[in-house]
């Protein structure tokens, strides 16, 4: 015999009927068939009990909405010359049920005994719908009552089994039962008097299990609206896979810590019997669902699931009046028993100082009045405090039976939640370690279970989201470069780089689920109006694991953001030079908030575009080596201005062709000024151990003070014309001497110069081409012959290419 159940949105209406009654007629074996309240319709007849005890005559129009819910199945369900009769049957109990309500509204209250009786109404009407649709199908259907199978105590509301008798009753019924099909409402039961009783919520599940064990059956089968147990709650983890197999053990677990598809006492009478349990889903029966079963040893896998429970609140009580005085945790837990508290987690200090218990949100307030009362005379005394509470929390739990056998898998669980600044509230671990609990806050659920289910099952890949602010030049090639890029780092880096949010001066757009790269530039037009405000709330409030702020813009007031991003948690990304090149305390807070929250700050970029310089000095840094002198050419536009300026061109022109080839800042008086190339090689000493401030760096600017003073780029590129005269001077002064005009930065002693250069045949400097920049370290270990980086120095490409290669960094950590 089998045993199936199905559960209230497999059974919520006529259509999902249907699909049941096409999953029961290709079973040949003999079948009990257990089913929950048409989906919603026991929150509906609770609140009616609410109204109608509140006094509320409302209560009325929800019974109507409960008769509507069934007449409208019937009349689809059902042939018209069959409908009356039922319908007749269904009326006569829904006068029952008004009847009932009417007592509560009179007397304005309600008791447990009462609600039993009308709550079970859900499944008494749909069982008895059901089981007649089976029969105008030609199926060989019988409807027998759970009042009349299981047997339970007077507790009201969640009433306890009398396995026993129940046994007995089941066995004595079905042995002389002749119908195929057997249809029994869940979660209803009855007292030895008679009384009518319920199983607590989710006692469908339950009833399916007691008469399962009682019958020995095959195994149990359990329809819902989801495929089977998963490695975490797929509503909230997109990656979340279907476990095929899994232990009794893991699945309680797993369903004690919030897995909805399985009501947590519904293993225990199987188990004891070692009857398999098969979650499928009602609406793609084909898929292979959930076995559970006696130990499966998991396939050699640790974690068989990531769970969680919401709205939890730590209750702690402790004091110096605990340590060493038996009894304290006796008194503690009887007062929160006899309150008819559930507890969820226990965690105690080893110095027995403080319990720490988690309870439901919507008991905290009478646990709290209830512990204080039962310690008045310890809290009078100092001997303890009064209960601590901390609420708006949730439980996560890794679930695994064969956790015990492996290391270091609390270890790898704090620490993915620590990269993603998830604060851990308590910590509860059992000595079988199939289990580790940790409470964190309620708004950090979702990037903590993707951050774990990332961690322990999705094969090491990585997922990386991006929040880009800026899409000009730089921001268009690297979003070009994402695009392009994607599959190759999924298939040979393991990492899932998504973009979720892009903004421009104008508009803003933001996608959870990854913005589709083919088409940002459409998506980002039709965008909201930008507002760099609302563009960091919504990244911390999408607060989504390893978040990294690329910043592709050259703009001050963007820089000065970092340091909300950072101190969220949120990486930094940036080519923008002006937060490492500001005040020197700027530069070491932000250094400092990247350690703080784990959240890489990476501007490689602000030196040398693609080039490693960097990433090559932290190297040697890190390796103990010390910088004695730094002598580079580090602006990629003036080096292709002076590469193309000659006695036959004009400054202006060569100028207007950088800028044209986006050589230049937006604003090419940065670069010609000096100022870049001052932020660069104050960047570099910085990053070399130093301090110094940009003012401190000596700039020796060959432009005209006119040039300099100018407002606009059309009054920049006049003030070029006029003084062409004297870029044609420093021209004839330098190829006089043999010379190249070279733009130098100078880092020595602790002092920093820029300048323009006249640069002699045979130095590293006289042979650099087009745009091209030269980094040349002088060491402890290279006091002589320097390191030497060359190569590309400006340019969207290399620069996106740069920060590219950073963000890939960032996912390598």
């Amino acid at each position: 015999m089998k045993l199936l159940k199905f559960g209230g949105t497999s059974v919520a209406n006529a259509p999902n009927i249907q699909r049941v009654k096409s999953i029961i007629a290709n079973n040949q074996d003999k079948q009990v068939v257990v089913v929950s309240a048409f989906g919603g319709v026991t929150d509906l007849l609770l609140n009616a009990l609410e109204l109608a005890a509140s006094g509320d005559v409302s209560y009325r129009e929800v019974i109507a909405q409960i008769e509507a819910r069934h007449f409208d199945a019937i009349k689809t369900l059902f042939p018209v010359t069959a409908q009356s009769s039922i319908i007749s049957k269904v009326k006569s109990e829904l006068n029952e049920l008004e009847t009932l309500l009417e007592g509560a509204f009179l007397i304005g209250e309600t008791t447990s005994r009462l609600s039993d009786k009308v709550v079970s109404y859900g499944e008494l009407l749909s069982s008895y719908i059901i089981s007649e649709y089976f029969k105008t199908e030609g199926l060989d259907a019988s409807l027998k009552s759970g009042r009349e199978l299981i047997v339970t105590n007077a507790n009201f509301g969640n009433a306890s089994v009398d396995f026993k008798t129940t046994n007995a009753v089941c066995q004595s019924f079905f042995k002389d039962q002749n119908h195929q099909i057997t249809v029994v409402p869940g979660f209803v039961a009855a007292t030895a008097k008679g009384d009518a009783t319920t199983l607590g919520r989710g006692g469908s599940d339950y009833t399916a299990a007691i008469i399962a064990a009682a019958l020995e059956a095959e195994k149990l089968e359990i329809w819902t609206d989801v495929s089977g147990l998963f490695t975490a709650n797929p509503k909230l983890v997109k990656q979340a896979k279907c476990v095929t197999h899994i232990s009794y053990e893991e699945a309680m677990e797993l369903s004690h810590f919030g897995a909805k598809v399985i009501y947590p006492p519904t293993i225990q009478p199987v188990l004891h019997k070692q009857i398999p349990i098969i979650i499928k889903n009602t609406f793609e029966p084909e898929k292979e669902g959930t076995l559970i079963t006696k130990n499966t040893n998991g396939g050699g896998k640790t974690v068989r699931g990531i769970s969680h429970i919401e709205h939890i609140s730590l209750l702690s009580l402790e004091g110096p009046g605990m340590v060493g005085i038996p009894g304290i945790s006796k008194r503690f837990f009887e007062t929160i028993s006899t309150i008819g508290v559930s507890v969820v987690l226990i965690t105690q200090a080893s110095s027995e100082h403080s319990i720490c218990i988690g309870i439901a949100d919507k008991d905290v307030e009478k646990a709290v009045q209830a512990v204080n009362e039962a310690f008045e005379y310890e809290i009078a005394s100092n001997k303890l405090h009064p209960v601590v509470v901390e609420s708006n929390l949730a439980i996560v739990a890794l679930v695994g039976d064969n956790m015990k056998s492996h290391q270091g898998l609390s270890g790898k669980m704090f620490a993915t939640l620590g990269k993603n600044n998830v604060n851990i509230r308590a910590i509860a671990q059992g000595a079988s370690e199939r289990n580790i609990s940790t409470v964190i806050n309620k708004v950090d659920i979702k990037k903590a279970l993707n951050a774990l289910h990332e961690a322990f099952f999705e094969e090491n890949t990585k997922q990386l989201n991006l929040f880009v602010m800026g899409c000009g030049n730089v921001g268009s090639k690297l979003l070009a470069q994402l695009e392009q890029q994607h599959k190759y780092l999924k298939k040979e880096l393991k990492l899932n780089v998504r973009v979720i949010g892009i903004s421009n001066s104008k508009k803003m757009i933001f996608d959870e689920g990854g913005i589709a790269l083919t088409q940002w530039k459409t998506a980002l037009d039709a965008g909201e109006k930008t507002d760099r405000a609302a563009f960091i709330q919504k990244v911390k409030e999408l607060n989504l694991r390893n978040s990294i702020f690329v910043d592709n813009t050259a703009n001050a007031e963007i820089a000065s953001t970092y340091s909300d991003y950072l101190s969220n948690s949120i990486s930094v990304v940036t080519c923008n030079k002006i937060a490492c090149s500001s005040e020197y305390q700027n530069y070491l807070s932000l250094k400092q908030l990247a350690k703080k929250y784990n959240a890489p700050f990476l501007f490689e970029t602000n030196v040398g575009a693609g080039l490693p310089i960097l990433d090559t000095l932290k190297h040697l840094i890190v390796s103990g080596d010390k910088v004695k002198k730094i002598q580079a050419v580090l602006s990629g536009s003036l080096n292709f201005v002076f590469n193309n300026f000659n006695n036959s061109t004009t400054f202006h022109d060569v100028v207007k062709q950088a800028q044209e080839q986006g050589y230049t800042e937006p604003d090419p008086t940065i670069d010609l000024s000096g100022v870049d190339v001052a932020r660069k090689i104050l960047i570099l000493a910085r990053e070399s151990g130093y301090q110094l401030e940009l003012e401190d760096i000596e700039n020796n600017s060959f432009l005209p003070e006119e040039s300099l003073q100018t407002s606009s780029n059309e009054d920049f590129f006049a003030s070029l014309v006029k003084f062409e005269s004297d870029f044609q001077k420093l021209y004839k002064s330098a190829a006089d001497k043999n010379c190249k005009l070279k733009y130098v930065a100078q880092f020595e002693d602790g002092k920093a110069k820029v300048g323009l250069q006249e640069i002699p045949q045979g130095h590293d400097f006289y042979n650099l081409e087009g745009s091209d920049n030269i980094v040349l370290f002088y060491t402890e270990r290279y006091p002589q012959q320097p390191l030497i980086i060359k190569g590309a120095g400006a340019g969207a490409d290399v620069t996106a290419s740069g920060i590219f290669a950073d963000i890939v960094r960032i996912g390598n950590f």
